[in-house]
């Protein structure tokens, strides 16, 4: 917990005198907090189902909905490709992308708490309107209510989690944030295959039921604790230590605790943080944690994978409801995957998921492109054989990917970060984020439709510069407290130079 590089050597070296036990109070706090995953996870899940649903499709997109029933009179890559269907898409995340600076302010000035209650008042919104609309405007709308409340949520969110866990356990706590995100896309997946027969509002059904998450975050959100170290910035050090001491499970938090008030003066002297986060001492948060990693994690290719997966079934020759089936076996894997990152993140450490799971996205992404070279396009229906095959493989990504770069994207950076620029970096991670998101999600169909299997060779590619990116700039960071992060820097053959 507390400062991270911001305090001095001789207040770091105390982190060996931190003490907790895991209480009921701690699990309900990350649990509850953790919940603003399921808002990310869930509107992931839903949005490209619903928008393979010939139901919303013939109400909003007509035009895609007739080029749809013609198969075979153009390339199957292609049948998607509308600029205004992918805007529906991605206006949350450009929403989002504008709504955490908000956040920022919110977070850092009236603590993590009320952020997370903010994000799921808006995300509630948003879900209403979309369930309700009766046009591409409320559609829209809608989107942009529920990207404001992704980007409060992952503002405060991972930070919240990183905050509350002792540094032992910090890399299985925070990625709760991420469990919670691939359950929500799990579950609405098993929505949109449970609502597509339901003619003709199905689709207004699995918009809608985006509300229950976003309930259950705001009614959990008011009786969440705030941090300890959101709380000693405030300057409330009585109710702080109080806290801490309830969910660390001891009065023994001395050491802790001292470190905390350490941070949170020296966060104090810093009156502009995101002026203070382009510094040459902040040079390698700002590359790693609030650049190059939540940048890369969207350069995966995996989310063009999430939003896609119905649309991507069906262009490769799968039936309607076959693909929404064919979508949820790939969200159960991911599931699957981040239990076994929960499970070793903190025994093997963050550098050895990152290059291990890269070499195998390299191969997948290598062998769909393979594939889709040799057995697909002109409306050709592509053998059963092959589409198992590729299945298999995107399957094989998914838990690749699982366990590396979807949750370790949210968990470094929220590492890195000291407390004076914390709330401003995790601003700049969301936002830079939700960039590469939009800009994925505007351009993945129409990128499909002109590159065809070459866009899976292109974040093969891509996958492999991330992976040197990785092994040459991230040092480890697992089971090392906050407080000793910056220490990391000084140790480390290229950022020493800027310490």
């Amino acid at each position: 917990m507390g400062g991270g590089g911001i305090v001095d050597t001789k207040g770091g070296a105390r982190a060996h005198l931190y003490e907790y036990r895991i209480t009921p109070y701690f699990v309900f706090a990350c649990v509850v907090g953790s919940l603003g995953g399921s808002l990310f996870g869930y509107d992931l899940g839903v949005s490209g189902g619903v928008t393979s649903m010939d139901d919303f499709l013939k109400e909003f997109f007509p035009g895609i909905y007739h080029r749809k029933q013609q198969h075979l009179k153009e390339t199957d890559y292609c049948k998607y490709d509308n600029q205004i269907l992918t805007l529906f898409t991605s206006s949350l995340y450009f929403a989002a992308l504008v709504s955490t600076f908000g956040a920022s302010y919110v977070t850092r000035n009236k603590g993590r708490r009320a952020s997370i209650i903010c994000g799921s008042i808006s995300f509630f919104a948003g879900a209403i309107l979309n369930a309700s609309a009766q046009n591409i405007a409320m559609l829209i709308i809608g989107r942009i209510l529920l990207g404001v409340g992704i980007g409060f949520g992952n503002q405060a969110v991972p930070l919240y989690l990183s905050e509350m866990a002792p540094a032992k356990i910090r890399g299985a706590v925070n990625q709760l944030f991420q469990l919670t995100t691939c359950l929500g896309i799990l579950i609405a997946n098993f929505v949109n295959y449970g609502v597509e027969r339901i003619h003709p509002w199905g689709w207004r059904l699995s918009l809608g039921l985006a509300a229950a998450p976003a309930t259950l975050m705001f009614v959990g959100g008011l009786f969440l604790p705030e941090t300890p170290n959101s709380l000693v910035e405030q300057g409330r050090l009585e109710e702080g230590r109080r806290v801490l001491e309830k969910v660390r499970g001891t009065s023994k938090v001395e050491a802790e605790f001292q470190d905390l008030i350490d941070a949170s003066n020296a966060s104090k002297a810093i009156k502009h943080p995101f002026r203070n986060l382009l510094s040459r001492k902040n040079r390698p948060q700002l590359v790693l944690g609030a650049l190059g990693i939540p940048a890369f994690q969207q350069l995966t290719g995996n989310n063009s994978i999430l939003f896609y997966a119905p649309v991507i079934f069906q262009s490769l020759g799968f039936g309607s409801r076959a693909s929404l089936y064919s979508s949820a076996i790939t969200s159960a894997a991911l599931v699957v995957a981040t239990l076994i990152s929960m499970a070793y993140v903190d025994k093997f450490g963050r550098r050895a998921f990152f290059l291990e799971a890269g070499c195998e996205l390299i191969f997948c992404f290598v062998a769909v492109a393979i594939t889709l070279a040799l057995k697909f396009g002109e409306g050709k229906t592509i053998p059963k054989g092959t589409s198992i095959f590729l299945v298999i493989v995107i399957c094989i990504f998914v838990l690749a990917y699982g366990r590396s770069w979807g949750p370790l994207g949210w968990l470094v950076p929220s590492e890195l970060f000291p407390l004076e620029t914390r709330s401003a970096g995790q601003s700049v991670v969301v936002c830079v984020n939700m960039i590469f998101t939009a800009l994925i999600a505007q351009c993945f169909l129409l990128a499909l439709c002109h590159l065809k299997y070459g866009i899976f060779l292109l974040f093969a590619g891509l996958i492999f510069i991330m992976t040197c990116f990785i092994f040459f700039l991230l040092p480890e960071t697992k089971q090392v407290p906050i407080e000793e992060i910056h220490l990391l820097w000084q140790n480390h053959w290229f950022w020493k130079r800027y310490c």
